[in-house]
This record gives structure tokens, C-alpha cells and sequence, in this order.
């Protein structure tokens, strides 16, 4: 196990312990023990190996015992006993937005709940609202997470899919029969959240790709497997089915599995009113349902396709019917931006609030991969949830960055560290005064604590926009996929604020978040907003989400032109100062 993996296990540890009504120290000491592991800027395995765990802060033998165990061999019977020493249902309850281990162990010991279904029958029968610490509104709250969980019951996060989808395609590129692969569907589009991952391969032996697709490691379950079609399901509880096709087949099915469904529907008429008909199988010259090879229209990839129809190449990102057509036909389809035009990020977190990371650990990491600049914009002090920075510590925090940027000018290093903060929105304003957000290189200013009414947080979105001294908004919609909903909020209202202001919009690339939301990316282009797109960082990992982030921004049609973090440092500081000068 790698060391993400094995802070989770002590995270569902002290979870576990906190249902059984474990002393709090004791549960805390494992969360605490996970934060440190998450902290690591070298492999686990390597300290486990030269037995320096007990160097860590709050190692003890028990704990450096656990952990070796879970490296060593991929198991811990402590947890596995553990674990099995309470119904499997609670913690499925933990899943519920607003239900935490107290109030999952209170509901279990007053009223047997160990199930969704268990947890519901009592709410509807108001034995939720009686007890203490409950109710009606916590109840009816409760009933709410239920109906909103199982919702998206079916639905995946794209960072979950990838994960298990790209080593698969890997491993069907590898082999001998397969001739072409690629995933489809709604991962292949960058959907934010997807159903079941789709892959698709063109062999002229099917029956032994299917063979080699369902024995892939990290199945769990296989549902079907014929000739040329397989179904499994993959950890986490994702379903994954593959096609296999000819290769004359292969680029007519890619496009009509990559969808969507309102994309496709527009294609097929497209090809009708030119005498056509296009199906998985080809682009056919007859107006009838046909599989005769001898009428297919030859097309070696998408783009002949596209290019029969009077198209140019639509990326799949955009084939969601949101104009695209219209572009395809005009020539106007933009170049889309590419992850690796983005030269940094402008919204992140360090130890000194809710990150795990020092300043050096993080300056050293992103100047490794090779960024030009990385923010570090902490927590303001009304987040104290967070430990959110107040003004003595910022200007500490200042300094220090200061320092770490004399020593990478010292040694003739390009990176520098941005000083920053995500500034809370208050009700009456913003939490630092504006002689200190003036001190800083970059303002986030954020939404933590929304109103319950519309009209007033739109209002507070709209002041902090036209303040000179925030750059962009942060995560504006407060979304958090499959969890929770979006605040009420006009966004359209707070766009056209920040095009009056110069005030940019981050889209969150964190993939619990992608805020602001594709779909409402082309109207802020429209409105000449500019997009950063921010890993919105807590760990050295998350430096990765600047791909997915790409990816959305590349969905909401945006080109290295709309996206703030594509320039060089020193045009970036120019910017940053524009904001500044128009007031």
C-alpha cells in the first residue's frame, strides 16, 4: 500500500472506533497519524523499510506497527476485526451529507438504525425528530441527503473513472489482436460526473479480446461476456462494458458511442438530408437501415466522418448539441486549450491552514514539474474550521515566502511562489481590510457560509467582484459533486459583475468541485470573463487536478487565449496589477 492508501485506512479506523464510542484521543491519534502520512514527500515504503516511522510525529509502536503491516503485506487484521465488529450499513450512513459518527452511533443505539432504508422508515415516522440533538428540521435534512444520495446512487465522479479506466485501456493498447481503442461515452466527452465507463476496439479476433478485457485485474464482477460484447463491474462499483468491432466498423462506432445522445440525433439528420444514413455500423449512401459494406462511405477516422457531413473536426468535448454545428459548418470551432499550455496555479493551500504541505515542500515539488509559479493563498481567519490565517500570521506567512523566493533567485531558478489568500465573503463584507489584500500578489475571495436567499448572495458575490483588490471569484457556485448543490445564486448576475470589474472567474479543477460550470463558460466568454483554472491544492498531489481542470475548461470551449494561467510569470503580474489600476 502506498501511503494515500494507508492514511485512508487509519482514517476509516478512527472512524470506526469513533462509532464504537472510543475514547477521542484515541480515534483522533489515527486521523492525525493519516494527516502526517498525507504530508510525506518521500515514498512510505522507504521509511518503513529503514525503520524511521517512530520518527514521525505521533508514531508510537502500536501505530508504527499497524502501518508496517499495511505496507508489508496490504492488510491489517486490527482493522478487519474491527470493522466486522459493526453492522456494514453504518458507515454507508456516513455517506449522508450533514450525518457524522456521533450522530450515526446515537441513531443506532437509540433506534437499531444500521441501513438507508432503516434510517428512513424512522425519520417518516418521526422518531428522528424526538431524539435529542435531532429534530425536525435535522430530520427532514436527513431526508433530503437520502433522496439526494440516491439520486446519484448509479453516478461517478471523473476522477474515480479515470483512474480505473486508463490502466484498462493501457492494457487492451498492449495487446496483439487489438488494432485500435480508445473509452467513449461520457468519459471520452470529460463529463463531470459519468454511469458506466465505455470502451471501444477494433480486432479482427473479438472473441479473444473479450477473453483478455474480463480477466483485467480489479474486476469484481463479470456480468455478461459474448462474442464481441462484454460487461463487468470494476472497483468502486463501476460498471465498465466493452464493444469490439471491425476496423472499417471502428471509426463510425467511436462516434456514435462517444455521443451525445443530442449530438448523434443531429449527425443522423445531417447525413439523411444528404441522401445518407448514419448508424454505429457506418455513413451508408441510402436513406434506409443498412449494414451493406459495399454502400459504406469509406472514413478512416471521426474526421472523415465529420468532413462528409460538411463539418470540421468537433473535439468530443463539445459534442454536446451547444453549438458545435453551427461552428463545424463556419470554421469557427476554437483551438481548445491543452493541459500543458497552463503554466501554474492561483488558488492553493499550505500547513499553515488546512493544506499538508510546507511552503519549501511545495516550492520544490512544482518548480519539479516544471510550472512557473504556484499561489499559495491560504485560509482568512473567518474560517477558523480551516485555520484560517489571521492578519499577523499572513504577514508571517509573507515573509517566509519572501525568503524561499531570495533562495530560488540565489540559484538562478525561473519558479517563484505567489503570495495569496482566499479571502471569506462575509455578510457585511470581505475578511481582511484592504490595505492588507493590497500587500498580496493574488485574492481568491470565496463563499464559505452562504445565505439562504438568493438575491443576497449574488449581492455579496457582486461587492467582492468590485473590489479593486480581489483578482477572481473562487468555486462560485459552492457545488460539491454528488454531495451537495449548488447555493442560490444568479450566476448570470455575478458574471456580468466580474466583466464590469475585470474580475476573473476560477474554474475549480479540484474534482469534488469543476466551478464554475462548463456550461456556463460560453457565456462568460462572451462577456470577455477570464478563466483560471486552480488546482485549489491541499497535498503535492493535487497538482494532477490541473489536468482535469484543463479538461473542463477544453468542455466549456475555452482557448489558451480565455485562461489567466497560461502566461509567463511576468506577464501574469502584469495582469494581476490591472485589476488594481482600474479603480
Amino acid at each position: 500500500m502506498d501511503k494515500d492508501q494507508v492514511a485512508a485506512v487509519l482514517v476509516e479506523i478512527g472512524t470506526l472506533l469513533e462509532l464504537k464510542g472510543e475514547n477521542p484521543f484515541k480515534t483522533r491519534a489515527y486521523t492525525n497519524a493519516a494527516r502526517v502520512l498525507e504530508g510525506l514527500t518521500e515514498p512510505l515504503d522507504r521509511i518503513v523499510a529503514e525503520k524511521r516511522l517512530g520518527e514521525l510525529k505521533g508514531f508510537g509502536e502500536a501505530l508504527q506497527d499497524k502501518v508496517t503491516t499495511l505496507v508489508t503485506t496490504g492488510r491489517l487484521p486490527y482493522y478487519e476485526e474491527l470493522k466486522a465488529s459493526l453492522p456494514a450499513g453504518l458507515l454507508h450512513l456516513l455517506g449522508l451529507q450533514g450525518v457524522g459518527p456521533k450522530k450515526v452511533k446515537k441513531l443506532y443505539d437509540a433506534l437499531g438504525v444500521d441501513s438507508l432504508e432503516k434510517l428512513e422508515a424512522a425519520c417518516q415516522s418521526n422518531q428522528v425528530a424526538e431524539l435529542d440533538g435531532f429534530g425536525e428540521r435535522s430530520q427532514a435534512k436527513i431526508l433530503e441527503a437520502i433522496a439526494f444520495k440516491r439520486q446519484f446512487a448509479s453516478r461517478h465522479l471523473l476522477k474515480d473513472a479515470l483512474v480505473v479506466a486508463e490502466p484498462m485501456l493501457d492494457a487492451l493498447r498492449e495487446h496483439p489482436d487489438v488494432i485500435r481503442c480508445s473509452t467513449a461515452g461520457s468519459l471520452r466527452r470529460w463529463k463531470e460526473v459519468i454511469g458506466d465507463i465505455d470502451f471501444l476496439a477494433s480486432s479482427k479476433r473479438p472473441a479473444e479480446v473479450i477473453a483478455y478485457f474480463v480477466q483485467q485485474p480489479g474486476i469484481q464482477t463479470v456480468l455478461a461476456q459474448g462474442e464481441t460484447k462484454a460487461s463487468v463491474i470494476l472497483g468502486d462499483g463501476i460498471q465498465a462494458d466493452l464493444r469490439v468491432v471491425s476496423d472499417a466498423e471502428y471509426p463510425y462506432a467511436l462516434a456514435y458511442f462517444t455521443g451525445s445522445k443530442e449530438h448523434n440525433i443531429v449527425m443522423r439528420q445531417r447525413a439523411i438530408a444528404r441522401g445518407l444514413r448514419l448508424n454505429e455500423y457506418g455513413l451508408f449512401r441510402s436513406t434506409e437501415e443498412t449494414r451493406d459494406p459495399a454502400l459504406r462511405v469509406p472514413c478512416h477516422d471521426e474526421a472523415d466522418i465529420f468532413r462528409e457531413l460538411g463539418l470540421d473536426y468537433v473535439p468530443p468535448e463539445l459534442r454536446e448539441d451547444r453549438g458545435e454545428f453551427a461552428a463545424g459548418e463556419n470554421h469557427t470551432l476554437p483551438r481548445l486549450l491543452e493541459w500543458t499550455d497552463l503554466r501554474g496555479s492561483l488558488h492553493n493551500h499550505s500547513e499553515w491552514s488546512d493544506g499538508r504541505n510546507t511552503l519549501a515542500d511545495i516550492a520544490a515539488h512544482m518548480e519539479e514539474l516544471g510550472l512557473s509559479y504556484w499561489a499559495i493563498t491560504d485560509h482568512s481567519r473567518a474560517s477558523f474550521q480551516a485555520n484560517g490565517l489571521d492578519p499577523h500570521r499572513l504577514r508571517r506567512q509573507l515573509k517566509e515566502i519572501a525568503e524561499l523566493n531570495r533562495q530560488l533567485a540565489d540559484r538562478r531558478s525561473d519558479f517563484r511562489l505567489l503570495t495569496g489568500s482566499e479571502v471569506d465573503i462575509l455578510k457585511d463584507g470581505l475578511d481582511f481590510d484592504d490595505d492588507l489584500l493590497a500587500e498580496l500578489d493574488v485574492v481568491v475571495a470565496s463563499l464559505h457560509v452562504p445565505a439562504s436567499d438568493e438575491g443576497e448572495n449574488t449581492k455579496r458575490f457582486i461587492r467582492a467582484a468590485e473590489n479593486p483588490h480581489v483578482h477572481m471569484l473562487g468555486h462560485l457556485s459552492g457545488r460539491l459533486l454528488l454531495e451537495r448543490d449548488a447555493y442560490k445564486l444568479n450566476q448570470q448576475a455575478v458574471i456580468d459583475a466580474c466583466a464590469a470589474t475585470g474580475t476573473w472567474i476560477e474554474l475549480n479543477a479540484s474534482p469534488y468541485r469543476f466551478d464554475l460550470d462548463w456550461r456556463l463558460w460560453q457565456y462568460a466568454k462572451s462577456k470577455g470573463v477570464k478563466c483560471v483554472v486552480n488546482c485549489d491544492a491541499h497535498k503535492l498531489e493535487h497538482a494532477n487536478w490541473i489536468r482535469l481542470g484543463a479538461g473542463l475548461a477544453r468542455k466549456g470551449w475555452l482557448t489558451k487565449a480565455d485562461v489567466i494561467n497560461t502566461l509567463p510569470l511576468a506577464e501574469l503580474r502584469a495582469e494581476l496589477k490591472r485589476k488594481r489600476s482600474r479603480s
